[in-house]
């Protein structure tokens, strides 16, 4: 059945696309695809990102339709992505000899703006800037007008799609030019939570997910046109039609122990693979890079796990334990119509 859906549910198969947003995102910087001239590696890796910007906005948003505690929410974002970004840029900067003027925009997640730039160790860091910006933008708006200040994410999506039709953005860095991505993840959560009604919902759990795996490619792809608007929406579609109707052996997949492992270190995994591609390890021709990736992948994944499990989780229990103290907080979202999922 469809409908309302319970936000503290847990959802296995997110763990899975989770895991394989980073996969698509590792093996588009790290793997050769296909042959160069089609451009393989540049769309596989926005595919994604796409993905891992859907999961993070529908994630958020389930969070703060169940409690509206800006407060905690902020705690525990703090707690989850600067312990690990923080570390890591002030690593790059130093060992680099970036000009002082170049910390405050990394530490505050700015450099993704115009009239800033990201030292190239750490230039992928683009996208937590859009993350960490999301996250302000929508504390501020529940706590200008509490949960029902959600209702404005879909309308906010399409303005910003259309922004990027008009200034004809099909991949960009920019927030207001890419966090579009993130929005529909914001508005599959509302779907999912029956918040915009029952008959969308519905409608996702009609879509075949094997139809837009490629479509989701193709939107990604720098030659695909208009085909790139789309982008956003092909991801969220994706994500949403297995969260109600997965076909038994794609749910088996992205169920599975060891895509939820992936799933638990991916983002020490976005951190660490991309400086590791600045170290010796990414140096060299074409022939060397390659015989080095194993080598690359391999530390990426040790060093991930190590980063995970000895460092950020005692972060992310500490925030957890601090945002416990605050102030308690109505978890009963507002009345949607529909049956429980």
């Amino acid at each position: 059945m469809l409908g309302k859906a319970d936000p503290s549910r847990r959802l296995a198969v997110l763990d899975g696309w989770r895991a394989v947003s980073i996969l698509l995102v590792m093996a588009g910087h790290l793997l050769p695809i296909g042959p160069s001239f089609l451009k393989l590696n540049a769309a596989v890796a926005a595919s994604g990102m796409a993905l891992f910007f859907t999961l993070s906005g529908f994630l958020i948003v389930r969070f703060l339709m169940a409690k509206d505690d800006v407060p905690g929410f902020l705690i525990r974002r703090a707690a989850r992505i600067l312990p690990l970004a923080w570390l890591a840029m002030a690593l790059a900067l130093i060992v680099t000899g970036a000009p002082w003027g170049a910390y405050p925009s990394h530490f505050l997640f700015l450099s993704n703006l115009p009239g800033f730039h990201l030292i190239p160790e750490i230039e992928h860091f683009w996208s937590l800037c859009v993350e960490v910006q999301f996250y302000v933008g929508v504390a501020a708006l529940v706590g200008l007008f509490g949960r029902r200040g959600l209702y404005a994410l879909p309308v906010i999506c399409l303005a910003v799609t259309a922004h990027r039709i008009a200034w004809g953005a099909h991949l960009d860095f920019v927030t207001w030019r890419r966090v579009d991505e993130i929005l529909a993840g914001c508005t599959l959560a509302l779907l999912h939570g029956g918040w915009l009604g029952e008959r969308p919902a519905r409608w996702l759990g009609r879509l075949n997910p094997h139809l837009l795996m490629p479509l989701l490619l193709a939107s990604a792809h720098a030659e695909a046109g208009a085909l790139n608007y789309l982008r956003p929406y092909i991801a969220m579609a994706l994500v949403g039609s297995t969260l109600y109707a997965a076909p038994r052996h794609l749910a088996r997949v992205l169920e599975a122990r060891s895509m939820a492992y992936v799933a638990q270190v991916s983002f020490a995994l976005y951190v660490i693979h991309g400086m590791l591609m600045s170290s010796w390890l990414g140096t060299g021709d074409k022939l060397v890079k390659y015989a080095k990736r194993p080598l690359l992948i391999a530390a990426s994944f040790a060093l991930a796990h190590l980063s995970t499990f000895g460092f950020e989780n005692r972060f992310i229990a500490l925030g957890h334990r601090f945002a416990s103290r605050g102030r308690p907080v109505n978890s009963v979202a507002p009345a949607a119509s529909g049956r429980r999922a």
